[in-house]
């Protein structure tokens, strides 16, 4: 599956990073980065509760 964010609504609050850092990522002006826009098995719980957690919806899945 494909990780889509949308930064316009993203405040970089780093919930998703803290469930799923091997996918988010803050960079040093604490900017959203995505380390990969696809999902693993490995990461795949990681990233849904990543979007289950995203206070202002800005993460997605697409198939």
């Amino acid at each position: 599956m494909k990780i889509k964010v949308d930064f316009d609504l993203c405040e970089s609050n780093a919930l998703c990073e803290a469930m799923a850092p091997e996918v988010f990522e803050l960079d040093d002006d604490d900017f959203l980065q995505l380390k990969t826009e696809h999902t693993t098995d490995e990461n795949i719980d990681n990233v849904k509760r990543a979007v289950a957690a995203c206070p202002r919806a800005a993460i997605s899945l697409e198939d």
